[in-house]
């Protein structure tokens, strides 16, 4: 909403001395977000007058036509003298008032003017535009003012080019800001002034002598006002005056009746329609569209309707969108003169419709047929209904006034009954809300400022006016006293939390397993949470995979992405394809989070929750019943080199192994002892891909899968080659770990380390020969560690040797050679009872 200052004074008595930053200081302390100020005819200087146009010489032989004029500007040139001036706009013509620049002046953007010789002839100034004088451009050319302004007189005045325009960018909560009414209340407000309510006006009573108005959906329309007015002008053009607030105020005048219905519009915040009353035949009505109804509406395009659209019709159909826009068959017409007779003919009687439309109804419409209107942004931000009958009869006295009309002794009013709206509120309410003491005397009368009627002493009871819709609750009265007191005046106090709260041990376990693989060269990438069903057919998940239940959302953000994700590869992958895409092509992603899966007996979301009180047992059970399964999980992606090469060596390509890694990490973090063993899973190659398991109170559980993906994969989703992943249930490892991290302890005696390689068949895998190795060295083993895997002719096809290293250690004392030899040859003898391994070379 534009607001200019010199508008504004007309409502409140603001001090001379006062500027537009200080009311925007004033506004902004009173919760409006006024964005700028701009400064109107900054830096503009005279001579800048009216001058009439005497004569008009066509300059011939130059490219464009070129007009030599002389021009009477008074005595503002200081001789009285006829001003010569070389022009070149063609929309004026002998007799003409034209706003004439002098020598000597200066105009916005630092543009001075000076007597200069052109095309052959010497121009004493320039006769302006509006885009010349900071006006807004409105192609009409050369400003051409009425005829009763006397040559010499100050432009700069009549214009009104020096002013300061407030833009203040208004909240959907307080609808009634888009009017110079609502602005004026609230400077009225803040300065503690009295205010010229605009809207108090005597307005006659309803009777049966006015157009007729047939309402079929009093919801969607409460109340309608209906005037007329006849023996309009059609020549009668907007005044100059009116002319420039329009175009203060950001809309660009257009003829005189529309031009009054913007300006009440813009005064009082109620939007108007005008029709031409000859081409309205019978009744107006206001009701639902029907299917397949089109209205070809004022900007020209024919509209199919929708059956929740709210219309305006006569007997023949649909003349209107309502609270939207107007039709073309009653648009009113432009004055044309007649050939013949020379007279001028145009709409000479109209029908002004104030009316007050459903906000929802009217914001549906706007955005339904992509047709946002000063009226419908207005309309969806809550109208003040009572303001109608005001609104209509100011509309009639500014076209008696400026169109010569007469007002028709008809007033039609169709109401809806309804009672103000009131709230119940402790008055001690604000007070608890803000944590600052204010008394029952302030909150009064801050409800009062605000326009509220209240009564009671210790209860109060609000009424809460017509133009503020926004008013339903206590918060929002208690908000109404906060501001007005001033939000600089609320202490800035912390919280105080109880104490022994803190996080909880899943939230300290996540966080430690992100700081582990950030510290291990992962970088975090947090991913929107939705996928669509197709990326689960480009990772290969078989038919019946659980992952591919999805839980679908009913207002996705996307259409594209309607559902959930079941797995965090998706949009981990996609990271990893844009950043390698834009050169970034050594990449280590991780991503810890939610993921959902639909239960088994998930039930249907109920009845929608309280507000105002906390929800019962019961409620709160019946929600968390429809809520799908969501287990945290964590995964990385890896693709590129793992380790740069340079002076110090060779670099790695990041493999396989690094994915297991990253798994075996989270698992230590956890406390749980992680199985690893050969695996085949959807988007993993076959013959790269680790099974990941946990045991969890005694059964062994899969939890996730690591490896390098799938070739066909990484063709699909457009992936570097050798691109590695891993993901595995954070809560199921959790859940198979320690609750405590136990600290590392210091061996005070030396550790004794044996070298044991083992043959085994190739299916054998490698983890079941460690855990059996552990098994048989007891407890003195500290650690075991598969340093290298062979394969050969001389161990015979189908045959591997693993090498491993085991460490053993005793907590009281050193221990001896044939101590750990013993539990060497204990292990080594239980490893070939169970997997028929052999000592290599033996």
């Amino acid at each position: 909403m534009r607001v200019p200052l010199s508008w504004l004074r007309e409502y409140v008595d603001l001090p001379t001395t006062e500027t537009g930053r200080d009311v925007q200081a004033k506004l902004v302390a009173a919760g409006l977000e006024v964005e700028t100020v701009e400064q109107l005819g900054a830096g503009l200087t005279g001579p800048l007058v009216v001058g009439e146009v005497l004569t008009i010489e066509e300059l011939e032989g130059f490219k464009k036509p070129i007009r030599f004029c002389t021009v009477d500007v008074g005595t503002a040139n200081g001789t009285g003298l006829p001003q010569e001036i070389v022009c070149g706009a063609r929309n004026f013509a002998v007799g003409d008032k034209v706003v004439v620049v002098l020598p000597g002046a200066v105009l916005p953007g630092d543009f001075a003017i000076a007597a200069r010789k052109t095309y052959g002839k010497v121009s004493h100034g320039m006769i302006c535009s509006s885009d010349e004088l900071g006006m807004g451009s409105d192609g009409d050319g050369i400003i051409v003012l009425p005829p009763e302004y006397e040559p010499g007189t100050d432009a700069i005045e009549l214009l009104e080019l020096v002013d300061e325009v407030l833009d203040i960018a208004v909240t959907p909560d307080r609808g009634y800001c888009l009017s110079m009414r609502g602005v004026a209340r609230e400077t009225a407000t803040a300065y503690g002034l009295p205010l010229r309510d605009p809207a108090l006006l005597d307005v006659p009573g309803p009777n049966t002598e006015g157009h007729p108005v047939q309402v079929a959906d009093p919801f969607g329309c409460d109340r309608f006002t209906a005037r007329t007015v006849s023996g309009l002008n059609p020549e009668a053009r907007s005044p100059v005056w009116l002319r420039r607030r329009l175009q203060k105020a950001g809309m660009r005048p257009i003829s005189l009746a529309v031009d009054i219905t913007n300006y009440v519009m813009l005064e009082l915040g109620q939007p108007l329609h005008a029709y031409d009353r000859s081409r309205v035949q019978g009744a107006l009505g206001v009701r639902r569209a029907e299917p397949g109804e089109k209205l070809t509406t004022l900007d020209g395009v024919r509209r199919t309707l929708d059956p929740e659209d709210l219309v305006i019709t006569d007997e023949r159909g649909v003349i209107g969108l309502a609270g939207v826009m107007g039709g073309a068959d009653t648009e009113i017409a432009d004055a044309v003169p007649d050939q013949e007779t020379g007279r001028v003919t145009g709409t000479t009687e109209v029908v002004i419709e104030a009316a007050h439309f459903d906000p929802i109804a009217i914001a549906r419409a706007a955005r339904r047929h992509k047709l946002p209107s000063e009226a419908s942004k207005r309309f969806e931000r809550g109208v003040d209904p009572l303001a109608a009958p005001a609104a209509a009869q100011r509309t009639v006295d500014l076209l008696v006034l400026l169109a010569g009309g007469t007002a028709g002794a008809g007033v039609t009013e169709v109401i809806s009954p309804s009672a103000p709206h009131t709230v119940a509120m402790p008055a001690g309410h604000p007070a608890e809300v803000a944590g600052v003491a204010y008394d029952r005397e302030t909150v009064v009368r801050r409800l009062q400022q605000v326009g509220c009627d209240v009564y009671g002493q210790d209860d109060l009871v609000v009424t809460v006016p017509s133009w503020r819709p926004d008013l339903r609750a206590p918060n929002d009265l208690a908000e109404e006293v906060i501001r007005l007191e001033g939000y600089e005046n609320l202490p800035s106090t912390l919280p105080k939390p109880p104490a022994g709260r803190g996080l909880t041990g899943r939230q300290r376990l996540h966080r430690r397993i992100g700081r582990a693989l950030a510290g291990a060269g992962y970088t975090e990438a947090l991913n929107y949470p939705f996928i669509s069903e197709q990326v689960l057919d480009q990772l290969a998940l078989a038919a019946d995979d659980p992952a591919r239940r999805v839980v679908t959302l009913v207002n996705p953000l996307s259409d594209e992405e309607p559902a959930l994700r079941t797995t965090l590869l998706p949009g981990l992958l996609g990271a990893l394809r844009r950043n390698d895409g834009r050169g970034s092509h050594d990449l280590a992603l991780f991503e810890t989070g939610l993921v959902f899966h639909p239960s088994a007996d998930q039930a249907a979301a109920g009845e929608r929750l309280p507000v105002d009180h906390r929800p019962t047992d019961e409620q709160l059970a019946a929600v968390t019943a429809a809520l799908p399964v969501q287990p945290r999980h964590a995964a990385v992606v890896l693709a590129g080199a793992r380790e740069q090469a340079g002076w110090w060596g060779k670099g790695r390509p990041a493999d396989w192994a690094d994915a297991i890694e990253a798994a075996r990490l989270i698992a230590h973090e956890s406390g749980a002892e992680l199985l690893v063993r050969a695996g085949q899973y959807g988007p993993w190659h076959p013959g790269r891909c680790a099974e990941l398991a946990v045991v969890v109170d005694g059964e062994e559980r899969v939890v996730g899968h690591a490896g390098e993906l799938h070739p066909r994969v990484l063709k699909t989703l457009g992936l570097p080659a050798r691109t590695c992943a891993m993901e595995i249930d954070l809560d199921a490892v959790e859940a198979a770990g320690t609750s405590a991290v136990e600290a590392p302890r210091i061996a005070t005696f030396p550790v004794a380390t044996q070298d044991v390689a083992l043959v085994v068949d190739a299916g054998v895998p490698a983890a079941d020969v460690e855990a059996v190795l552990r098994e048989g060295a007891g407890e003195l083993l500290e650690s075991v560690r598969l340093f290298d895997v062979f394969a050969g002719e001389q161990l015979g096809e189908g045959r591997k040797s693993l090498a491993y290293a085991l460490r053993f250690r005793a907590p009281d004392r050193t221990l001896t050679v044939e101590e750990a030899s013993a539990a060497r040859d204990a292990a080594v003898a239980l490893a070939a009872e169970r997997t028929g391994a052999v000592l290599r070379g033996a």
